[in-house]
Formats: C-alpha cells, structure tokens, sequence
C-alpha cells in the first residue's frame, strides 16, 4: 500500500518555473500565501489585471487538499436545502444556492479557456439513504430544491437503485444530475500554469514566517528572504497556522481520509457505479466514493474526527477498508493500493467567507465542497484586491471565531463520539 495520494502519483504536479527569492521581485502588489485552488485562482486574476504576484507555497505547489480530495464538483452547498432556507429564507438561501451553480459553471469555463486537461466530466451525483427514514425525507428535500430553488432532483426507490449503486446497504438514493467530476491533481495542475503564464511568480518549498506592518505596506518573511506588498492573501483554508491567528481561530481543520483500489476488471467496476456517477451517504461519518477512469474505486469518508498524522492515516485506512466491504461485499478480496489523508477546513456556520481580518485578505472554509468555490472565491477575493467594488454574499457578514478555540481542536473526538452515536 502507497500512503500517498493516487492522484499525485498518477499525475505528478509539474514543476512550475520557481526562482530563488533574491531573483523574484523584492516589493510587489501583493503577495498570496497558499499554493492550491484559492491562491492560485487570486494569483492569475490579480496578474491578469496588471498586478505584480507572488505566490509562496510551503510545500508542492497545490500538494494540499487541492490534490488529495476526491474530484467531487457537486452542486450545493455544506448546508442543505432545508436548513438553508430555514437559516436564512427563501430569497437569501436562493442567492447562495445560486452562488455554488455560479462556481460550477465558472469552473467550466476556466478549464476551458485555459484548456486545462483534468478529466472534467458531468457526471451527476448520488446521495444514498444510510436510514430509510432518510429516503423520506429525501422527498422533502426534492419538492423544496424544485420549488424554492429551480433545481431538479430525482429520487430512485430502493428496489430500484442497482442501476445506479451495486449495493444492497442503502434504503434509496437522490440523484442530481448537474454534478461534475475531475482530476483534482491535474486540475491545480493546470491552473498553476495558468497563474504563471498570467505573470504571477510562483514559489514552491517556501513557508511564510512572518507577516508584519510596514507602515501602509506588509513586510512578508520567508526562510528564504522578505518581500514587500501592498497587499497580502492568505489562502492556506485547512493549513492554517497561527501565523495568521484571527483566521485559525476562525478554520477547524478536520481530517478526511480516502482508500483506492487495486484496478478492477471492468465488468465489477461498472456494477459498483454503473453510470460513472460520484456518490456519497447521508451519515455524519459520511462514506463518499467513485470509480476512476482506470476502473479503481476510490473510497473515503471522515473515518475519525481526528488530526490527521501518519499514524492515523494507516489506522483510518483499516476503517475506511471495512467500510468498504460492507458496502461493496464482492471487494472483500480486493487490494488497497493507495490511502492518504488530508484537512478540509469547517467553519462555525459551516459556510465560507471571504473579505478581511486584520487587514489582510483571506478566503477558507469550504467545508468540504472546495473545488469549485475555492476557485471562484480565489478570483473575486482577488477582484475585491484589485479595487473593484463588488457586492457578493461570501464577501458579506460577520465571520465569527470558534468559542473556545485558538488552533487546537480539543473538541473533535466528542464531536465524533456525538456523530457516531447520531449515526447509530
């Protein structure tokens, strides 16, 4: 077993161009810290207006959550319908559901002009009821999605549902049809190149130190050397160190875990999914998993509320195994060649944000539906940076800090506990 990302190894991240810093500008408009889809999405906007960039990456560039994830471009958001609507109301919740239609459909349009190479496909999605009174409800949530929000859902009884899921576990399934999938290491891929042949500097293996006033501009230190900005991003979301402390008080890293497969024989890959869909169960340890292009199932799930360490990884790898065959039984046989984990970032209303903290710019807390809106986000933070005057829902409102928290999330494992009680 590889403990490594499948999608790394199958897609190498490609060496962009990385001077040393004593051969990248020494004062610039602004500097973006953070190498995966939110500061490289700022990064080419901002170059693209004009603007001097520097990106610093304290690994590979996009190694990140924006080459571990899954390849899941769903439509929604972490909250569902419901609970949007009774949050924030009708008009309110349609504007937001809006916004992650808006970033499916940005998100096309960028692979497309910048003829990025990452498997984008429209898939469509399946949720499958864990419970049976979880299918019901699923029918509240169809009529609500079709009248509030224009969006059309179809419910697949259980008796029905191995033409969509070769499993026997679930009590029904919701399919929504718009979803797309990816590679998500040639996506970042692709969008990197973009970003550096817009003009921005990219700078791998390179941590920010510090980050300090200099009288109307930002003194930004590496191991390597400072640079001056006038402005400064911090795109780090689930990496989130206290070198920014009023953003970790406000970023719950939490680990998410993914198995894949040996390559299966084709015929077995197409009755697990025979139509290609991504899937993932309606628990709060939520089991989520799709075929690859090369017939291996990957397989992932939250499987511990937990940091993530190498350690836990290889004890979450054994679970998510488990899971898997209970699942998928005819796999019980079958070989783990990859697992790997990695954080997505919650946030207190498990919604994202974007605007300023301290006066430094950020945008985080896609609570596991990122791909996407992180690239949106990534650009209209990058826009808000350029001066433009622009209005949007995720550049609006308070974002509040975690009570009780300052980096380290002591409340994860009764967290866990509650939600596998909930689950049970």
């Amino acid at each position: 077993m590889i403990f490594e990302s499948y999608w790394r190894d199958t897609a190498p991240i490609a060496q962009i161009p990385s001077p040393a810093l004593h051969e990248a500008p020494l004062r610039v408009d602004v500097v973006v810290v953070g190498g995966g889809y939110t500061g490289l999405s700022a990064a080419r906007t901002l170059a693209r207006s004009g603007a001097s960039v520097v990106l610093f990456e304290r690994g590979e560039i996009g190694s990140g959550a924006s080459s571990r994830n899954a390849g899941q471009v769903l439509t929604g958001l972490r909250l569902d319908a419901a609970t949007l609507v009774r949050r924030y109301g009708e008009s309110r919740a349609r504007e937001l559901f809006d916004v992650s239609r808006a970033a499916m459909d940005g998100l096309q349009r960028l692979v497309r002009d910048e003829s990025i190479d990452c498997d984008l496909e429209r898939t469509g999605h399946l949720q499958a009821a864990w419970k049976r009174k979880h299918f019901d409800e699923f029918k509240d949530e169809q009529a609500l999605l079709a009248r509030v929000f224009d969006h059309h859902v179809h419910l697949i009884p259980p008796g029905e549902q191995r033409a969509e899921l070769g499993s026997d576990r679930y009590q029904g399934l919701l399919l929504d049809e718009a979803s797309m999938a990816l590679h998500p290491a040639r996506y970042v891929q692709g969008l990197a190149a973009a970003a550096a042949r817009a003009g921005a500097t990219l700078i791998a293996d390179c941590a920010v130190t510090g980050i300090e006033r200099a009288g109307a501009r930002w003194m930004v230190s590496t191991a390597s050397g400072r640079v001056d900005a006038e402005r400064v991003l911090i795109a780090t979301n689930g990496y989130t160190t206290s070198l920014t402390p009023a953003l970790q008080r406000r970023l719950v890293p939490i680990g998410s875990y993914i198995i894949v497969t040996e390559p299966l024989a084709g015929e077995v890959a197409r009755r697990l999914l025979p139509r290609g869909r991504m899937a993932f169960d309606t628990k709060y340890f939520l089991y989520y998993f799709r075929v690859t292009r090369d017939h291996r199932l990957l397989f992932g799930g939250r499987a511990q509320f937990s940091a993530v360490t190498p350690e836990r990884t290889r004890h979450a790898a054994g679970i998510l195994g488990r899971a898997m065959t209970e699942v998928f039984p005819e796999l019980s046989a079958t070989r783990i060649d990859y697992a790997w984990s990695g954080n997505v970032a919650f946030t207190r209303d498990e919604m994202p944000h974007a605007g300023q903290l301290d006066g430094l710019f950020y945008a985080a807390g896609y609570c596991g539906h990122g791909v996407a809106m992180a690239t949106l986000l990534g650009e209209l933070v990058a826009r808000r940076i350029s001066g433009e005057p622009l209005r949007h829902p995720f550049l609006e409102g308070e974002f509040k800090a975690v009570p009780l928290y300052s980096g380290n999330p002591w409340f994860l494992p009764a967290v866990g506990a509650y939600y596998r009680f909930k689950d049970w």
